[in-house]
């Protein structure tokens, strides 16, 4: 939670919604970080290809989604849980967990994840 917010920060304030991704290994140290999408948050947007080809090519272990209201609103949306469901099960497939999904804002960070 709080380790994940600092590495995501940067996006609390943008007046556009940006899909991150914190890929992580076994120690949960972070291999990387990758904005997905730019845009509202859709399921025809944020596709498990896109989060899930730079897990496998870091050799992650898990992954941590993240991504910003520029509303200021920290509840879910039904498509921000619709996209976690998706996401956690195609990770469960490869292997690869997702340990949250945090949704954040000018008015701080709640987790929407397990």
């Amino acid at each position: 939670g709080e380790d994940a917010m600092k590495e995501v920060r940067d996006i609390a304030r943008l007046k556009q919604e940006h899909f991150v991704c914190l890929y992580l290994n076994a120690r949960n140290e972070l291999l990387g970080k990758k904005t997905v999408s730019i845009g509202t948050l859709t399921k025809s947007l944020i596709h498990p290809r896109e989060v899930f080809s730079e897990a496998i090519a870091l050799s992650c272990h898990s992954l941590i989604l993240a991504h910003n209201h520029p509303s200021g609103s920290l509840e879910a949306s039904p498509e921000d849980i619709l996209v976690t469901q998706r996401l956690q099960s195609a990770g469960e497939l490869l292997g690869i967990e997702v340990l949250d999904h945090i949704v954040v804002s000018k008015n701080g960070w709640r987790s929407i994840g397990n």
